[in-house]
């Protein structure tokens, strides 16, 4: 059942760091804890929607308890800083967008897009002034979303965010998520790799029967195909829908094809009899505490357009509806994982799929330590702004 890549082998991962073998082991035999270890944060994250940071405002974001301050300027480009004032330490976010720079509320200290002090306004000519700004991030804007890179700077631009051609063709258009679930981001790749959950959604889906037709494991990617049948029970029209009339009678059969492309994870369905997928997730969980079991669950779900012009337009309602539900079921079991995970101090469940075997042994190869965050100004591999 489990296939081959170039770069890994099922049933083992590599190391990304040594490019040795790491044998699949549970928590209990003596690997790492997963939800102990963080997300790599070199990588293109989203930490706002385009829309929520208007124009000459500024809006608080948070990566993994290191707080952002992103503002847009009046030439309409969007920046993110360190959110606090070298001065005094009071959040950016509370400041003022003037022109091309952020002016924090308390004594107006003013900042450049890259952290650097623009004007310390009762400060004569001469004066001393001290030797850094705040850190700035590199942003991206893309797919309506801001995206950041918390991580070592100089490896921003050689890093490529996600590559989502369905998001710009006209023959999709995109529902988009943001949701804070209160859960480590593992339990939310595991939840959507693991499709044999699906009795959670009997309600709302009716009785399915998932069969995993294969799956491969590489150094940083876990991909699995199933087989999702319908065996009875009703079904939420929002979801038939979707599914462009898939997973709707006891006939009916749609392959889904998931993948976890660290640290990101994507899934297709493809109805039966269909040749190209019906819609298309992508879907990024950034951690907002240091402990990092508080995420914020970002998703554009790329609905392919029937031939009935106008069709999706009247069904959009009842899709939100079913995905809305869909996901509240999803975020009542991942959040009931994480208390049982507080509530034991560590991870005591006992995982029997070999899939999600696999997908931990990535997660554990990619990620880092959780005090091995980036440092604050001066100690991280950002630095900060110098002043001019």
């Amino acid at each position: 059942m489990a296939e081959t890549e170039p770069d890994g082998a099922a049933g083992t991962v590599t190391d990304a760091g040594s490019g040795r073998p790491a044998p699949r082991r549970d928590p209990e035999s003596g690997a790492a804890d997963l939800r102990r270890v963080g997300l790599d944060p070199d990588h293109w994250y989203p930490l706002a929607r385009s829309r929520s940071v208007r124009h000459g405002r500024v809006r608080a974001a948070v990566f993994a308890g290191e707080r952002i301050a992103l503002f847009r300027t009046e030439s309409g480009v969007v920046h993110a800083l360190e959110d606090r004032c070298a001065h005094r330490q009071v959040p950016l976010s509370m400041g003022v967008v003037e022109g091309e720079t952020l002016r924090c509320c308390y004594h107006a200290w003013a900042y450049r897009g890259d952290g650097r002090i623009s004007q310390i306004p009762y400060l004569a000519k001469g004066d001393a002034r001290p030797p850094r700004g705040v850190r700035g991030y590199p942003v991206r804007e893309a797919y309506g979303l801001v995206f950041v890179f918390p991580g070592d700077p100089a490896k921003a631009e050689a890093t490529e965010p996600p590559w989502l051609p369905a998001f710009h063709s006209p023959a999709h258009r995109t529902m988009t998520f943001s949701r804070t679930v209160r859960c480590h981001y593992s339990f939310l790749h595991e939840n959507l790799l693991d499709m044999n959950h699906q009795f959670l959604h009997r309600g709302v889906v009716g009785r399915i029967h998932p069969e995993l037709l294969g799956y491969r494991t590489g150094a940083t990617s876990v991909e699995a195909r199933y087989l999702f049948t319908h065996t009875g029970g009703r079904t939420d029209r929002g979801a038939s829908l979707l599914a462009a009339g898939g997973v709707r009678g006891s006939d009916s059969g749609d392959v889904l094809t998931i993948r976890t492309e660290y640290p990101y994870q994507t899934l297709d369905l493809v109805p039966e009899g269909a040749e190209r997928p019906a819609f298309r997730l992508w879907t990024a969980y950034v951690p907002e505490d240091a402990e990092q079991r508080r995420s914020r669950a970002y998703g554009l779900l790329m609905i392919a357009r029937p031939r009935v012009p106008g069709a999706l337009a009247l069904a959009w309602p009842l899709i939100r509806r079913f995905t809305e539900r869909v996901f509240a079921e999803d975020r009542m079991a991942v959040e009931a994982e994480q208390r049982a995970w507080d509530e034991q101090g560590g991870d005591h469940n006992h995982e029997v799929f070999p899939l999600i075997l696999d997908l931990r042994g990535v997660l554990r190869a990619n990620g880092v330590p959780l005090d091995a965050r980036p440092g604050a100004c001066g100690t991280g591999p950002g630095g900060c702004g110098q002043t001019p």
